[in-house]
């Protein structure tokens, strides 16, 4: 079957698979890969959004390092309303649900992981730590990067340590959401500054 990088890109988004860019290449030998859960729709102070915060950043740093990168899709989407998706958000913290997702990445052959999520209530969305819990990070070195209003990365790099307790969490970096929609060049900047800083570029 012939098809197109369009369609291939496309079929990714839809499926949960893994995509490998080769943009650029990292400062280093390790196999590194981009693992992040990103929400469109309508978002506080920004309206409704085609491509979530997260998921612009997390492209950048794939694309400057050359690494693969995966999207954590749940398979029950979150709803487009704001204010429907604070309801759910809240209550699935308060029982520490494990909402389920799509597809699936062999973490295995990785070195470096950067696991990237906006902030809901202080807190990555539970959705992540499905995916934490579903795969062991053993060995490998993960960086904790989120989106969020302003409160950086709050206590999710200490939250996610006890998830993952065998792999080694390099210190991450938060870019503001509003950020990442208005100001893709600042944003991009901000990002390298912080790979340079973990000396990756």
């Amino acid at each position: 079957m012939n098809i197109t990088r369009r369609n291939f890109l496309k079929l990714a988004a839809t499926t949960g698979l893994l995509l490998s860019v080769k943009e650029t290449t990292a400062a280093t030998n390790e196999k590194i890969l981009v693992v992040y859960y990103s929400r469109t729709g309508e978002e506080y102070g920004l309206g409704n959004i085609t491509k979530g915060n997260t998921a612009i950043i997390a492209e950048i740093i794939a694309q400057r390092l050359g690494a693969d990168i995966f999207e954590i899709k749940p398979v029950t989407p979150y709803p487009d309303s704001y204010e429907k998706c604070k309801k759910i958000a809240s209550r699935e913290k308060a029982t520490k649900a494990r909402p389920a997702f799509v597809g699936s990445v062999d973490v295995s052959g990785y070195d470096l992981i950067f696991c990237g999520y906006p902030i809901w209530y202080g807190d990555a969305p539970q959705i992540v730590y499905t995916f934490l819990e579903a795969n062991d990070f053993t060995g490998k070195k993960i960086v904790p990067f989120c989106t969020s209003g302003g409160s950086g990365l709050s206590s999710t790099d200490q939250n996610i340590s006890l998830t993952c307790p065998t792999a080694k969490i390099l210190q991450g970096f938060e870019i503001r959401g509003r950020t990442a929609q208005q100001n893709p060049s600042k944003a991009a900047e901000l990002v390298e500054d912080n790979l340079k800083r973990l000396g990756l570029l």
